[in-house]
């Protein structure tokens, strides 16, 4: 029998995690322990009203938290509230790896509201190439954050948040549906997670009824009518073992999040806290580090096995053709250089020929596409997507429509939809299909 390649995952899920959900007035801390076999629940600890109290008294609560457990080598990943933050997907087709980074701070300004360097961020690929998802928080906050868990004495590896958390322990140990909707309530209100093929993660926090949220984020998803949402708990995997008193459903999220830093490299490295303020915690780290090292003594040993007067003859013939083809090379590389510059330049001069009709043949299909009553107070155009403000009567079914255009697709509401009279007002997301080419 064939095994799915995901399914070995969970093989390599050994590990042992501390996660801190932030709430509205409580810290809720669970500790876990993971193993192919299962999950186990070690110690799970509310910090009530730590807004109110000073950072080192219920910081020493903490420390003694992890003490009972045995656990004091632990740092904790905690999961930031998701109103701080904003989570954005971006799709940055043909972009490579070492060129992604400064792609997306070149867009960053219109992902976010804050000022100029007022904006701290993480990001990672995901889903279908190009697909990218990105966290960014107000830098202040992220500031006192990190203030406030080192006045506690709280070591953490990492600051996340729900989406990431959520993706990581759902496939921690099995193969989650393709297309799924889950809800978890918490201090903080209603938060949705979701996945389906058009959109690899959908995360948002709703202060609407429940039937009208899930309603809402099904259309996101564009999930099938027959999937029905679940509570988030029951797609996580169930803990084998609990202390008596440990209450999963609310336990949730900081579940989680114990799961993401028990096994931080199966996990989606979305990491908002700086590289030098993390503190790692587990023992096995030290693993690769000795098993390296060994690597290293056995390499040095073999190479003080070779013969020092063959490895010279053969760095000096090697160096020998080095030169006779060197001038032949450096004329492939020159002439490498001139067609390329030629290329770009080819290339320059098409796009601008294509932008203005591509542009004009956008207008265009928005025309058509939003007949009357339906009308937009605010069009905004750039070389790979459109954002459109308006009013009509009915605005879910509209990114079916747009995503039914040859020139439009992955369309996404920007924000919830509002009411102005018996309209609806909307804002959208569409991508331009090859406008950016």
């Amino acid at each position: 029998m064939k095994l799915d390649l995901r399914e070995w995952r969970k093989w390599l899920a050994v590990g042992s995690g501390v996660g801190i959900e932030i709430g509205e007035d409580d810290l809720i801390a669970t500790m876990v322990r993971v193993r192919p076999g299962g999950v186990r629940v070690l110690a799970a600890e509310t910090i009530s009203r730590f807004r109110e109290r000073p950072a080192a008294e219920w910081g020493a609560g903490y420390a003694e938290f992890l003490n009972r457990a045995g656990a004091s080598h632990l740092s904790a990943t905690v999961l930031l509230p998701r109103r701080d933050l904003i989570v954005r997907q971006l799709t940055l087709t043909g972009v490579s790896d070492r060129d992604l980074d400064a792609a997306i701070r070149f867009q960053l300004d219109s992902l976010h509201p804050y000022g100029e360097d007022e904006a701290a961020f993480a990001w990672c690929r995901i889903g279908a190439p190009g697909g990218v998802l990105i966290a960014i928080i107000r830098r202040e906050t992220l500031d006192r954050y990190m203030e406030l868990f080192s006045e506690a004495g709280v070591k953490v590896a990492a600051f996340t948040f729900t989406a990431a958390a959520v993706h990581s322990g759902v496939r921690l140990l099995s193969v989650p549906p393709e297309g799924f909707l889950a809800l978890a309530e918490h201090e903080g209100g209603l938060e949705i997670y979701g996945e389906s093929p058009a959109k690899p993660i959908f995360s948002a926090a709703f202060d609407v009824p429940r039937e009208r949220a899930a309603a809402l984020a099904a259309a996101e998803l564009r999930l099938p009518v027959e999937v029905e949402p679940q509570e988030l708990a029951e797609l996580l995997p169930r803990p084998r073992q609990a202390p008596e008193d440990f209450d999963f459903s609310r336990s949730t999220l900081a579940y989680a999040a114990a799961l993401a830093g028990a096994c931080h490299r199966l996990a989606l490295p979305l990491n908002l806290l700086p590289p030098e303020r993390r503190v790692a915690s587990s023992r096995a780290m030290f693993i690769p580090a000795a098993a390296m090292a060994l690597l290293l003594v056995v390499g040095l040993v073999a190479l003080a096995s070779i013969t020092p007067i063959e490895d010279k003859n053969y760095l000096a013939a090697l160096q020998k053709e080095i030169a006779r083809f060197e001038p032949q090379a450096r004329k492939a590389a020159d002439l490498d250089r001139v067609i390329e510059q030629t290329r770009t330049r080819t290339r320059l001069l098409d796009g601008f020929h294509r932008r203005s009709q591509a542009d004009l043949d956008a207008i265009a299909e928005l025309t058509k596409l939003l007949e009357p009553p339906a009308w937009l107070n605010a069009l905004e155009m750039n070389r790979v997507s459109v954002v459109l403000n308006g009013q009509v009567e009915q605005a879910a079914p509209l990114l079916k429509l747009l995503d039914s255009s040859p020139l439009f697709e992955n369309s996404e509401f920007l924000a919830p939809i509002g009411k102005a009279g018996a309209n609806e007002i909307f804002r959208i997301r569409s991508t331009r299909e090859g406008a950016g080419k």
